[in-house]
């Protein structure tokens, strides 16, 4: 199949160095052509370009079965890209959140067996075809929203039947959904209540039982652990990590959403692909990070939710560091995929410029789903992951009118998808 599009306003984040990231001041470019044309042969980007270069007619010649899409006026760009999602879930959790309203913290609505081990108990009581039908329903709402690719957690298993039945989900999601999935086994999200004052014991699972089988069935693309007060040590995810490792899965941490936890620097320690949520980082985290191939990922929708600080982002990108930010999509601290809102709020809450904000939604998560190499940019060769706005002013417009879905057309590997949820 092939499409050309024409008469684009603007188009956004084209990149012809093929970069696996941005970071530092660099982020605060992005390339665009005025007046531009795409084309799309099969998944791939073929080739773009200024309209004043544009022959309709030469390329009609050689794709004669073409469909041609007429933006005028409005922007093409990447579909974002979102690299730490909990989307896979039994049902919501109001309830908590009007406790939190009532003034109790997160850690409390833990401790009395809320948060995360309300939803695992959910999730061991449900059946893995009811769990898969009501996920595929998120995963439409996110591509809805200008989602073309996505990580998926486990997580609110807890056991190791649970746990697999997560991960078998995300599989078939995978097989379901045209868009790109990476499968995250976070085994370690939660202590369960039955292992509080036996910690190790659930580690020794986690590590001896749950890994091998997850690794056995080939279901999880990395392995993470939250790695945070009141949840697990330093000494926790390192043997989980090396455990992982053992078994070719690349580490992502949640790390210090919580406190200064020593997350940061076990997951640099371990090469881990992202460090996650990062509320509370300093000079020594920074430090840390700058030179290691660990990429910084902040999650605005859950420090919004629960109404905690902010991470550091402007001082991180200042530093010289790259930066992505993801929706945390979960049930529990951030019920919303839409990362048109993640960008909204990497402007008003984080103090990112437009361009920055674009580069931490699109390559820079990318990255940090190892697939920039694939996705993220306007690139020849890459995947065709592609949305065409509604008709905008100007690509400023996108962070600061906040609220209101700006996706007119989503392409996501070459073909016009239904973006109605």
């Amino acid at each position: 199949m092939s499409i050309i599009i024409k008469n684009i306003k603007q188009l956004l984040q084209i990149d012809n160095e093929s970069r696996l990231l941005v970071k530092g001041s660099d982020m605060k470019h992005i390339d665009l052509i005025e007046d531009a044309w795409l084309l799309v042969q099969g998944e791939k980007i073929e080739d773009f370009g200024s309209m004043s270069d544009f022959n309709e007619n030469d390329i009609l010649k050689n794709n004669p079965d073409i469909d041609i899409i007429d933006a005028k006026g409005k922007m093409l760009m990447p579909a974002f890209v979102d690299s730490h999602t909990h989307l896979v879930y039994p049902a919501s959790r109001e309830i908590e959140y009007i406790d939190k309203i009532k003034g109790l913290s997160y850690e409390e609505i833990a401790k009395r067996g809320g948060g995360i081990l309300n939803t695992a108990k959910k999730t061991q009581q449900i059946s893995e075809d009811e769990l898969f039908e009501s996920s595929l329903k998120r995963l439409n709402e996110i591509a809805s929203y200008g989602t073309g690719a996505v990580e998926i957690k486990s997580g609110y298993g807890l056991t190791l039947e649970s746990e697999l039945k997560m991960l078998r989900v995300i599989k078939k999601l995978k097989a379901a959904s045209p868009l790109t999935i990476k499968s995250n086994f976070l085994g370690a999200h939660s202590i369960p209540l039955e292992y509080r004052g036996r910690q190790s014991e659930y580690v020794d699972l986690v590590v001896n039982e749950m890994i091998p089988k997850v690794a056995e069935e080939d279901l999880a693309d990395f392995i993470d652990v939250f790695c945070d007060i009141g949840f697990f040590t330093v000494e926790d995810t390192e043997r989980i990590l090396k455990a992982g490792q053992n078994y070719g899965l690349r580490a992502k941490i949640h790390a210090n959403e919580l406190d200064y936890s020593g997350g940061v620097q076990v997951g640099v320690k371990y090469n881990a692909l992202s460090v996650d949520h990062l509320e509370f980082v300093g000079d020594e985290e920074i430090k840390t990070m700058l030179n290691s191939e660990t990429i910084p990922t902040v999650l605005p929708g859950a420090a919004f939710f629960l109404g905690m600080k902010y991470a550091p982002a402007r001082e991180m990108i200042d530093a010289g560091l790259p930066l992505a930010m993801a929706s945390d999509f979960n049930p529990g601290s951030s019920p919303s995929g839409n990362m048109q809102l993640i960008l909204s709020m990497a402007c008003i809450l984080y103090k990112l410029l437009p361009e920055e904000a674009i580069n931490s939604t699109t390559l820079n998560t990318a990255y940090a789903m190892g697939v920039s190499d694939k996705l993220g940019t306007i690139t020849k060769g890459k995947l065709a992951n592609l949305i065409i706005t509604k008709e905008i002013p100007t690509y400023e417009y996108l962070p600061y009118y906040y609220g209101t879905n700006k996706v007119d057309t989503m392409i996501i590997k070459g073909r016009v998808v239904d973006i109605k949820n």
